[in-house]
């Protein structure tokens, strides 16, 4: 008499074969998925393929709040010019014994801005302003012309290029805050406010603001009105 030697497995203490073989089989395919959309990715970020920014863009939404009032500064001066000015800087770093396509960077970048020049009123005494018994003349001491910060326009200013070694590429994949332009914007703002202050801003504040005091003491009956200017 034969012994069936069949051995049936026991239901609850094992997979069955078929669900054993198909999990291979996806991770396997989420693998590819992963390496495929990284490729697709380095693709688009490197090598500039037209589409490919589309499936990779990312979404602006602005979820900021309300700007909050921190404090209040009074101001006691007259803006008499305003110059606006633009311009470019090539901006390239470089790294020491290594090529510029695997570690190094360059800028292109245009920048538009303004500077003010003013006279400050802040520190004008009673003894700055001289006037006659009749109230017909009048004169005034004031402080020099300065010039305000540079101030760069966003709006107004762009990137034109910016080529970085492969080093650097691979760094703005980890990095917070990739396209960090802030030493053109400072060396931007350094050129402005160097080119200011070779340019006449300061003396046609100082006019600007001599015609507006005399027109406001004529107004108010004055009939000879001085302005004079002193460090």
């Amino acid at each position: 008499m034969g012994v069936d030697t069949e051995e049936h497995p026991r239901q609850g203490t094992t997979e069955p074969a078929r669900v054993r073989r198909r999990r291979p089989v996806v991770v396997v395919v989420l693998v590819v998925c992963a390496v495929l959309s990284l490729i697709l990715f380095l693709l688009g970020r490197f090598l500039h393929l037209p589409g490919l920014d589309d499936v990779f863009g990312v979404d602006t939404h602005d979820r900021s709040g309300p700007a909050v009032l921190k404090s209040i500064q009074d101001m006691h001066r007259y803006e008499g010019a305003v110059g606006n000015y633009q311009v470019v800087v090539d901006l390239e770093k470089d790294a020491r014994l290594l090529p510029d396509a695997i570690r190094g960077t360059r800028t292109l970048f245009v920048a538009s801005g303004s500077v003010a020049a003013y006279v400050d009123f802040g520190g004008i005494g009673t003894g700055s302003v001289t006037v006659d018994e009749k109230r017909g003349t009048a004169t005034l001491r004031l402080p020099h012309a300065r010039l305000a910060e540079p101030a760069v326009d966003p709006e107004r200013s762009y990137t034109v290029s910016k080529q970085r070694g492969l080093v650097d590429r691979l760094g703005d994949l980890f990095s917070d805050n990739p396209a960090d332009e802030r030493a053109v914007h400072i060396l931007a703002a350094d050129r402005i406010g160097a080119a200011a202050k070779e340019s006449d801003l300061t003396s046609r504040a100082e006019r600007n603001t001599t015609s507006m005091l005399q027109g406001l003491l004529h107004a108010l009956g004055f009939e000879q009105v001085t302005v004079a200017y002193a460090s």
